[in-house]
């Protein structure tokens, strides 16, 4: 069979082409099944763009399932959350969206199943002592004395728990397996829990909930997925996935495979850890633009494209690796520069008075939105006598190889004329307030009649006509390659990943449109925060620099 081009080949499409070579599937069905309790990260964006694009790729069906197994932790939010993550990245599920919840009288129905064949029980243990008895790695685990209790007994306790007749932790259904498996997952693992919470789909229906290894596998299987995609850690977890399947009368069985997780330097991919970064408020949310959400990577001007195109670059494999941010960014720089319109912004800006210009002085001049693409049009940037440039882009004090303002020295302003700096001048405690320049009206986007060199190009706006802005200016959140490995997470928090800076751009940025990327010229991409922009105040957010920078994480 035929896939894009695109796609590169991995061991998953592989096993894909052997099994529909071989005849064991005519129909290739995957699955997207997130738990509703948090938002998606970058990470999920990898299962997305596998799990989508294999159903595409194979013209099979990709189904949307939510895994909402413990509703103590999950709400709607969350749940209307990925469904807008899932659809803004460019896919579409097949049919209705699902949920494991649809499946709650089916799963009950198994677990009564296994109880008649001796194959599960009732345990009265308390949480504590279940994890006490299953032992360690090193040491077996023992027999919980509620595990012999007859088919009969378990019957009966099990509708008792269905009933609410027990408090919260204090009986469970247990898998009756091995207790002393090598394999920890097979220790007798809990198939339901009791928990007196409403759930988001089922109301107060239910007050047993199934774990997510009792009802992940029944409901791949009663959907009739193919290929069940996860992450390495629940590569033990498929021997508890088959047991299930093989105990019960169900009449597919759904294979499991595992590929590596998606770990980035200088990021933490963990719902526990991100919902305490939130819960703690050292964040502004759940898309605050320095987290790795997917709504906050688009909340600071990711596109969808360049999120894929990323998935695609670092491919699907068993070997586990920390990727670079650089591979990141260097997705949206590519994206960026290909179809960001341009702009000019001052982000700290000093004035500067062309002097030999009237008072009332006013060009309108035209510039390209974007060097190579005429169809994006030009925009007319008004020039007059006094104009801001970048304070870094003037030297009182002559410097060697400094390509821009130097008292004595020319430079070109983008898309205008060459400027020579003459003087300054400077409050009382001796700052530069202004800087004094006479303009070659003869040099308008093209050399000195005289044919003399200007090395240096600098950006610039009217003080007249330029807005006031504020530039959020994000570093990556941890100072660490690794914070998950820290003892702490928060010692690694970088003060230096949100640094606001005062500014100006130019008039036209009065149209841009919420969370559109431009490329403010010598600063880097940058978006309107979708937050905190509003018509009476800009706010933009630094998508990502030029080239890359190394981490500014120094107090």
């Amino acid at each position: 069979m035929s896939k894009a081009l695109s796609c590169q080949t991995n061991f998953i499409r592989q096993i894909i082409d052997e099994d529909l070579a071989r005849g064991v599937h005519t129909i290739v069905r995957t699955r997207f099944p997130p738990e509703p309790n948090g938002y998606l990260h970058i990470g999920h964006a990898k299962s997305i763009c596998l799990n989508f694009n294999i159903a595409i790729d194979y013209r099979g069906q990709c189904h949307l399932r939510f895994d909402d197994t413990n509703p103590v932790n999950e709400n709607m939010d969350f749940i209307e959350s990925i469904k807008n993550d899932v659809t803004w990245l460019g896919f579409q599920w097949y049919g209705t969206v699902r949920y494991a919840s649809d499946f709650f009288e089916q799963q009950y129905e198994y677990a009564v199943e296994l109880i008649k064949k001796g194959l599960a029980y009732v345990d009265e243990l308390s949480p504590d002592l279940i994890r006490e008895y299953r032992g360690s790695l090193t040491v077996a685990g023992q027999d919980s004395p509620y595990r012999n209790r007859s088919v009969v007994d378990n019957l009966n306790l099990f509708s008792q728990m269905r009933n609410g007749c027990f408090s919260e932790g204090a009986a469970c259904l247990r898998a009756k397996i091995n207790m002393a498996s090598s394999f920890m997952i097979l220790r007798d693992p809990v198939l339901y829990r009791i928990k007196f919470s409403d759930h988001h789909q089922t109301g107060s229906k239910w007050c047993i909930y199934p774990m997510y290894d009792f009802a992940h596998c029944i409901s791949d299987a009663l959907e009739g997925i193919t290929h069940s995609l996860c992450t390495l850690e629940f590569q033990d977890n498929r021997r508890l996935y088959d047991w299930v399947l093989n105990n019960i009368t169900i009449s597919t069985h759904p294979k499991q495979y595992e590929f590596s997780r998606l770990n980035l330097e200088y990021t933490i991919l963990s719902k526990r850890h991100l919902k305490r970064l939130v819960s703690e408020k050292l964040v502004e949310g759940w898309d605050d633009p320095r987290m790795l959400t997917l709504a906050g990577m688009r909340r600071r001007g990711y596109t969808a494209a360049s999120i894929r195109e990323f998935c695609r670059r670092i491919g699907i494999s068993k070997q586990e690796a920390i990727i670079e941010m650089t591979a990141l960014e260097s997705c949206i720089r590519e994206d960026l520069n290909e179809n960001a319109p341009r702009a000019m912004a001052v982000l700290n800006a000093i004035k500067v008075f062309i002097i030999n210009l009237p008072d009332d002085y006013e060009e309108m001049l035209s510039m390209p939105c974007h060097p190579n693409k005429h169809t994006m049009g030009r925009r007319i940037v008004p020039f007059t006598k006094e104009i801001y440039i970048d304070r870094s882009d003037f030297s009182e004090e002559t410097q060697k190889n400094y390509k821009r303002l130097m008292i004595g020295k020319e430079v070109r302003l983008r898309h205008a004329y060459v400027i020579k700096a003459e003087g300054v001048e400077k409050d009382g405690q001796g700052n530069i307030t202004c800087v004094l320049c006479t303009c070659d009206m003869n040099t308008f986007n093209k050399n000195p009649l005289d044919s003399r060199k200007i090395k240096g190009v600098i950006h610039w706006v009217s003080t007249k006509y330029s807005l006031a802005a504020e530039f959020r200016l994000y570093e990556p959140l941890f100072t660490s390659l690794n914070p998950a490995a820290a003892e702490d997470l928060l010692t690694t928090i970088n003060p230096n990943s949100l640094v606001v800076q005062k500014g100006f751009v130019e008039q036209n940025m009065q149209y841009a449109q919420t969370s559109s990327p431009y490329q403010f010229e010598r600063e880097g991409y940058f978006c309107t925060d979708s937050v905190h922009s509003t018509p009476n105040k800009l706010v933009f957010n630094r998508i990502v620099s030029l080239r890359h920078s190394l981490l500014k994480c120094n107090v």
